[in-house]
């Protein structure tokens, strides 16, 4: 279980080669052409009016769902959270309520305690250097166009996809983040995943379906894959197979905020590195938990629950909710419902 804190803690340029000055905002170069509708600003309900986001790229997230910042995050931060996830790996740190994952087919294999035994670290928000990434100035200052100034860091992960074993374990099967959400509304929440090195369709780049984000939460699933699936990697079950996809092709410190109802997910990592980025999920101070029970989320409610009683959560009336509430945490502003 989770402990108990003390207090309150709680111009989109496409197609772009150059490198710019750091926190220069274009759209990264894809693996296709994503289009640029013409928008009439009172049409605008994915973001919200700032002297931040020029027009073009309100446009394009309204349209696509997704909006890369490129060298967002400098070299030297992208060193310290390396530094800090290479401490938890040797268990020199232990973050209270930090969880650790690792890729099945590396569960009962010889590494020693290294990276090669992690493949995710998630809820590192009381890893303090770690959670620097949340509360870093220029992250915030990009998603407070999507929550508003009362901002809560509501789900951290630094992810380390390891080489693939052949059996293709390491990718990510197309999702939607909103399904493990117990908070709404969706449109006052989004992600910033930012690459530590470079990250392309070798070592398991972000996929996205551009506009998937105006869409509704499908049911998820694990999806039924030979050589076998991580836990808590549900996919959609019925997206259409022939969707436009954009491979996000991204450089250390390049970071992308996206809708969490977009439709995403990752390939496998077929070089011998492990492939890094840190990521945060945010959400508005104003959003507000729901209850998930009778809806498609109660099956990840169940597993997440599980999940929590095998670390030693005894109560019997926990519920999806409840858990999230000690992720929670406040970087800017007041906190509200969360």
């Amino acid at each position: 279980m989770y402990p108990t804190r003390a207090g309150e803690r709680l111009r989109v340029v496409l197609g772009h080669l150059g490198r710019p000055e750091a926190g220069n905002p274009v759209a990264q170069p894809t693996s296709r052409t994503v289009s640029l509708p013409s928008v009439h600003p009172q049409q605008f309900q994915y973001t919200l009016d700032n002297d931040v986001l020029t027009f073009e790229q309100r446009k394009f997230y309204e349209d696509n769902g997704f909006l890369v910042i490129k060298n967002l995050v400098s070299d030297a931060d992208i060193q310290r959270f390396r530094d800090e996830f290479e401490k938890i790996c040797r268990k020199e740190v232990k973050p209270p309520g930090i969880t650790i994952m690792r890729d099945v087919n590396i569960l009962k294999s010889e590494f020693t305690a290294n990276e090669k035994m992690i493949s995710k670290v998630q809820d590192f928000q009381e890893d303090e250097e770690l959670f620097r990434y949340c509360t870093l100035p220029q992250i915030l200052k990009y998603v407070e166009c999507f929550t508003g100034p009362n901002i809560m860091a509501m789900h951290t992960m630094l992810i380390n996809k390891p080489p693939d074993t052949g059996k293709k374990t390491s990718r990510h099967p197309l999702h939607q983040d909103l399904h493990y959400f117990p908070f709404r509304p969706s449109n006052h929440i989004v992600a910033a995943w930012t690459a530590m090195e470079h990250i392309d369709r070798n070592n398991g780049c972000l996929v996205v379906l551009p506009g998937t984000h105006k869409s509704s939460l499908k049911p998820h699933g694990y999806p039924q894959w030979e050589g076998g699936v991580n836990i808590m990697f549900h996919g959609i079950q019925d997206y259409k197979e022939d969707s436009s996809r954009v491979h996000l092709i991204m450089e250390k410190g390049d970071t992308v905020f996206f809708h969490p109802l977009l439709i995403h997910g990752s390939g496998r990592n077929r070089t011998q590195g492990f492939r890094k980025a840190i990521s945060c999920h945010f959400a508005s101070a104003s959003c507000h938990y729901i209850d998930v029970k009778g809806t498609h989320q109660e099956g990840i409610e169940k597993e997440v629950i599980k999940i929590a009683q095998k670390r030693g959560l005894t109560a019997d009336d926990i519920s999806l909710k409840d858990l999230w509430k000690f992720r929670a945490r406040l970087v800017k502003g007041e906190r509200i419902n969360l």
